[in-house]
């Protein structure tokens, strides 16, 4: 194919800085067959593998004002969570580097009374991975699926979403100069139906997608019909409960910063506030003033906390969702306003069941406030949504904190605390929000061959 699909496209003007090529279907040939040769040749072990994969986060630190800057050019994210994104990377590719042995170590089993001999797994690589990245992380999502990957000794086939190819040409450049052997990680401009022949192709064992629930489907029907592995993270409205505090301002605070990371479009942000009614009024008036008081600003410049959308398309498409949600009877208690591709932060109340906004996933500074009458009415609304990411639940009463997280439909439930992901805690839905899991033990346990060993 000689369309070009991949470009830097400026968020704020929609200009179009830079093009990039697509990948001819002789070139993405070759590179499969170069990364299944180099899984089948490969002598290393689990110590020099984790040896590259700390020059690897050398190479982030290094490298992490180029990287962060490279991120603000191409989505628009504040320069600071640019910053830390990249330093996340640098964290999680130290850490699978650190417990590489734990991880691939040997699992004895205990035989059955009267049995004679041994039983153990040994954990081995597959072969040829596909990671199809979204672009809202463009280093941090790759780290994730590619660290644990390289760590096993599959090799890595990585499809970037089309808005980040500088990103993707820079991280590659930093596998190549950590110095992992040709093919163990090659980035690929691919379009969409070259994606789906390399998912076909019978070299190919395993592919990871982050994205929507539309592109997760789609995915998960070519890999099903190919019998390959696939690993699905997708979309979350993820509740933010509050039952009980002693600071609300503290409370406020955090719910700020989950909606509006990354200019509103993270995935496992919190988007649904619900908040028991005893706390109710004194929250919304709170949050509004706190929501209202972030401007947008030139996300390049340090202590910026709100820049424009990634894209004009996506300003449309939340513009559309706004307009969608009023028309059908939400009340917008600040914000709403469109300010070129940037969006004031904007509180809604009143969307009810029947409102198209109840629910989908708001992809920008958008949250909507819900009013709970306890504990159960909070649950049952948490779990109505066709999401399953993560979740947000602020109480004083720990008994009632596990309580309600064991009820709570969601494959991640943070209690008291937003922004603590890490690299040993693993990530991943369930219901709309895919399956399987990254980062981790668990992330470390997903595209591997858990080999029975029994010796009699």
């Amino acid at each position: 194919m000689s369309d070009t699909i991949y470009a830097v496209t400026d968020p704020t003007s929609g200009e179009v800085l830079r093009t990039f090529p697509t990948i001819t279907d002789a070139e993405l040939s070759d590179a499969i067959s170069t990364a299944d040769r180099a899984h089948a040749e490969d002598t290393s072990t689990v110590a020099d593998r984790a040896a590259l994969l700390h020059r690897v986060a050398e190479l982030y630190r290094e490298r992490r004002a180029d990287l962060a800057a490279t991120i603000v050019r191409e989505m628009a994210k504040p320069i600071d969570q640019a910053l830390g994104e990249v330093d996340f990377c640098a964290d999680i590719y130290d850490h699978h580097a650190d417990h590489a042995e734990e991880f691939l170590a040997d699992q004895p089993i205990t035989l059955a009374s009267g049995s004679v001999g041994s039983a153990f797994i040994r954990k081995d690589s597959v072969g040829v991975l596909l990671g199809i990245m979204p672009w809202n992380f463009p280093a941090y999502q790759i780290a994730r699926f590619a660290g644990p990957n390289l760590l096993i000794g599959n090799t890595v086939l990585l499809k970037h979403a089309p808005q980040c190819p500088e990103s993707a040409l820079a991280v590659e450049r930093i596998f190549h100069d950590a110095g992992f052997p040709a093919g163990a990680y090659t980035n690929v401009f691919a379009s969409n139906d070259q994606v789906a022949d390399v998912i076909a192709d019978p070299r190919v064992q395993g592919v990871s997608l982050t994205g929507s629930a539309r592109a997760g489907a789609a995915v998960a029907e070519i890999a099903g019909r190919n019998l390959t592995k696939v690993v699905l993270e997708l979309g979350g409205s993820d509740p933010f409960i509050l039952l009980s505090t002693d600071d609300l301002d503290a409370v406020v605070a955090s719910a700020v910063a989950t909606r509006l990371e990354g200019n509103g479009q993270v995935c496992n942000a919190a988007k649904r506030f619900l908040v028991s009614d005893h706390l109710y009024d004194d929250f919304l008036a709170k949050f509004t003033t706190a929501m209202a008081a972030v401007t947008p600003t030139d996300p390049s410049t340090p202590g910026s906390e709100l820049g424009p959308l990634s894209s004009p398309t996506a300003a449309d498409r939340l513009q559309e969702q706004l307009e969608a949600a009023t028309a059908q009877g939400a009340t917008v208690e600040t914000g709403g306003e469109r300010i070129g591709n940037a969006f004031t932060p904007t509180v809604l109340t009143g969307v009810t069941a029947d409102n198209d906004a109840y629910r989908e996933e708001f992809f920008g500074p958008v949250a909507a406030v819900y009013r709970v009458a306890d504990e159960d009415d909070a649950v049952r609304l948490a779990n109505d949504t066709p999401y399953g990411l993560g979740s947000y639940l602020f109480t004083t009463d720990a008994d009632q904190a596990l309580r309600v997280a064991d009820r709570i439909e969601a494959g991640m439930v943070y209690v008291n605390i937003v922004g603590a992901d890490s690299p040993e805690l693993p990530f991943g839905g369930v219901k709309g929000s895919g399956f399987g899991r990254e980062l981790g033990a668990l992330g470390a346990d997903e595209f591997v061959n858990k080999k029975l060993i029994r010796i009699g």
